[in-house]
């Protein structure tokens, strides 16, 4: 494997940088707001499916 300069290598680096997509502040405050809606759901959909099994394990032990 060829070696490279460092000159050439911070080039690269400085080509590369310049490709960089940045949202806009817009962009990342809606797509904060979709996290943190989408984490809420997630989260009452799981502690609703673990009380349903929660009470089904529950009731499977009181019949023994």
């Amino acid at each position: 494997m060829a070696k490279t300069s460092p000159g050439e290598f911070l080039r690269q680096v400085r080509s590369e940088a310049s490709k960089i997509y940045w949202p806009s502040r817009q962009e990342t405050v809606t797509t904060a707001i979709f996290v943190g809606i989408l984490t809420t759901v997630l989260a009452l959909f799981f502690m609703g499916i673990d009380s349903l099994f929660g009470a089904l394990v529950r009731w499977a032990l009181s019949l023994v």
